[in-house]
């Protein structure tokens, strides 16, 4: 039980008002991170200029035309200077953030006066704060700090989904401070994980030293979970943070080489690698894996879906990935009952771990027979051997403005420039002098 005082009406109002206000913030981050290369540029250009501006008459905005949603409704959607119009993803954001943080906050923080912690949606036999045992104000503090913590993770993932869809990469500057923070505050506070590192069915286990030695265990397996995890809660923490690194980064680059193997051309870009790897420092490698699997399944309903309505529109992976932990995140009480037995079966791990990437690649070349055979992308091999030339380089830009009195190029530009192009024939014959 953990004495909980604060009426859940006012953790509503509180908890979307803190969630539109970081939404606001997060809109920031997704129009400034994109065009710098490297970490501190990134960050630092939420510093320089402090205040937001206008896209396009770069006026500074006053205060109150930045207030979540309301400030977006007061100016009607319009810049109060130039009267260009703001998109309406702004407010959208916003708004989304605040009901995402009383969704999370309601489903991870148990509610009523003495509210058992296992209304929590994390709560599982093996859970971090059933072995720590808090009682009183410590349970409250624990899980108060363990939602602080997933936040840092969702709205990381929402910046990166956001980018992603628009831009299709996932910069580092979104995913590598909040992994460094994932395996400090693992290890500083050593119950935030969902479950150990690793669980073991006695059964299993009795059965492969039987197997190997030639004679039963006596006794067997007392616990589901080794001793050691109980006696040193930090380093356990630790392990299991960067468990969950290794493992969610490596299981999107094997996915990415037999991609790769597979189509003939890169499927999935090193961002998705970064991407998991942040979400295994926070959740652990078995949540981590589970998200991936959740992201699989979405993806090939939404493409399958797609193709219905004939949206040729390319999809990146990275917001599925994304859906892919919030489902994990939300559902893990409901789902860890299912997966446990997976999990705690080495046999069955071995072998996933041996038949997967075999798996996959054979499926890939069944779906890439299929596309072809129905003529979905027919352009799918123009580059068999991925290679992106000079001459290709020259082609694709000379694409983007055909015609230089109509495009890019300036009218009173130097003729040498169409000569060089090989478009000055061609423009004498379009526009006769």
């Amino acid at each position: 039980m953990i004495p909980y005082d604060l009426p859940p009406a006012f953790m509503v109002v509180f908890m979307f008002l803190y969630g539109a206000v970081l939404g606001s913030f997060l809109t920031v981050c997704v129009h400034r991170f994109p065009p710098h290369e490297t970490v501190f540029g990134a960050w630092r250009s939420l510093t320089s200029p402090l205040s937001s501006y206008c896209d396009r008459c770069g006026t500074p905005l006053p205060a109150k035309d930045n207030v979540p949603i309301f400030g977006w409704l007061w100016l009607r959607g319009r810049c109060r200077f130039c009267k260009r119009g703001i998109p309406g993803k702004y407010p959208l954001i916003e708004l989304a953030n605040g009901l995402l943080f009383v969704l999370v906050y309601f489903l991870e923080v148990p509610q009523g006066r003495f509210a058992p912690l296992t209304d929590s949606c994390l709560s599982v036999s093996v859970g971090s704060l059933k072995f720590n045992d808090l009682v009183g104000p410590m349970s409250v503090a624990a899980v108060n700090w363990r939602v602080v913590y997933h936040f840092v993770l969702i709205e990381a993932l929402l910046v990166a989904s956001l980018i992603d869809w628009e831009l299709m990469i996932i910069p580092d500057s979104v995913t590598l401070p909040p992994m460094v923070l994932a395996v400090a505050g693992a290890a500083m506070f050593g119950n935030f994980w969902l479950v150990p590192v690793w669980t073991q069915d006695p059964v299993h286990w009795n059965s492969i030293v039987a197997y190997f030695s030639g004679a039963w265990p006596k006794g067997g397996a007392r616990s589901p979970v080794p001793d050691w995890i109980l006696h040193f809660p930090r380093w356990h923490a630790l392990s299991v943070s960067l468990a969950g690194w290794l493992v969610g980064g490596g299981m999107i680059w094997v996915i990415r080489l037999v991609g790769h193997a597979a189509l003939k051309r890169e499927a999935m870009g090193f961002g998705d690698v970064v991407l998991m790897a942040m979400v295994g420092a926070f959740l652990g490698w078995q949540p981590t894996v589970v998200a991936i699997v959740i992201a699989a399944f979405l993806s090939v309903v939404l493409i399958f879906a797609t193709r219905l309505f004939a949206w040729n529109r390319e999809i990146p992976f990275g917001p599925f990935l994304s859906l892919g932990t919030l489902i994990t995140l939300l559902g893990w009480k409901w789902i860890w009952i299912r997966f446990e037995p997976l999990f705690s079966n080495p046999v069955f791990l071995g072998a996933s771990a041996l038949f997967l990437p075999v798996g996959m690649f054979v499926m890939l070349l069944f779906i890439r027979a299929i596309r072809r055979l129905f003529g979905w992308s027919p352009d799918d091999d123009v580059f068999e051997n991925c290679e992106w030339t000079s001459a290709d380089h020259l082609f694709h830009f000379s694409g983007e403005s055909v015609d230089r009195q109509q495009g890019q190029w300036r009218r009173d530009s130097w003729p040498g420039e169409s000569s060089g192009r090989g478009q000055s024939q061609w423009e004498q014959w379009r526009r006769p002098r």
